[in-house]
């Protein structure tokens, strides 16, 4: 595991106690950062709405979107068991648990997926959601990388919450919702994207994601423009490209 990826990514884990974040942003690069801590294939965080029913929140691609949409459409897989739980799930060979999960095991193989691991977004006796990992070669995580993993997620609860500076429950529930409904209008902006200019979700995703950092907007609000058709796609991949170099997701 690399230390000084794990200590960026609780850095910026930290700036959301004291500054203004966006959350899907936010959530979406710790699961970018999850990928390159842990050697995870993809990775992804899901939130519990109003009613306590999970919701696909963040996810390091399109494809693992995809994936963890098909686990909740089927109310079966890490995500949900370690957020009912409320403890870690450690799968670290999908063949072995196709009785536990019998659809949503044999789809994850047939992904080339292998080994899961799930964290509950937790705080004190709380859960709001989980963050998913998910690898292409089954075998386990080393000790330390699980306590490092649930760390992340316990830090990424927290800021969660103190986003509106209170952790009452009303308080939280608001700041759930509004992270759901921000995840709606990114992914009707995505879709436009993709098909404005011919590209895949991820490209367009990144797009996105670098255009309101680099002129200093929620990544909410450049979504909300896309949609509305005041701001065009052409504007957001002109500027794609040097991203993705980069490597910034």
């Amino acid at each position: 595991m690399n230390e000084t990826l794990l200590t960026r990514a609780f850095v910026a884990a930290a700036d959301t106690m004291v500054t203004d974040f966006d959350v899907v942003d936010f959530l979406s690069m710790l699961a970018t950062r999850c990928v390159e801590l842990f050697d995870a294939g993809q990775a992804g965080f899901m939130l519990a709405d109003a009613a306590g029913h999970l919701q696909v929140v963040a996810s390091s691609s399109h494809e693992m979107r995809l994936l963890e949409l098909f686990e909740l459409q089927h109310d079966q897989g890490p995500c949900p068991d370690a957020y009912w739980a409320g403890s870690p799930v450690l799968v670290e060979d999908l063949h072995t648990a196709t009785r536990r999960w019998p659809t949503f095991a044999p789809e994850a193989l047939d992904h080339e997926f292998s080994a899961v691991f799930a964290f509950p977004l937790r705080l004190r006796t709380d859960t709001i959601g989980a963050l998913n990992l998910i690898r292409a070669t089954p075998g386990p995580l080393p000790d330390g990388e699980i306590a490092a993993a649930q760390a992340l997620a316990d830090i990424a609860t927290i800021g969660l919450i103190h986003h509106r500076g209170s952790s009452e429950s009303s308080v939280l529930t608001e700041q759930l919702q509004y992270a759901l409904d921000s995840r709606v209008v990114i992914e009707q902006a995505k879709g436009f994207i993709a098909h404005e200019i011919t590209t895949d979700m991820d490209t367009a995703f990144n797009a996105l994601r670098q255009y309101s950092r680099e002129h200093n907007r929620r990544l909410i609000d450049v979504a909300a423009d896309v949609v509305d058709r005041t701001l065009p796609a052409s504007a957001l991949t002109a500027e794609a490209v040097p991203s993705q170099r980069r490597g910034d997701r």
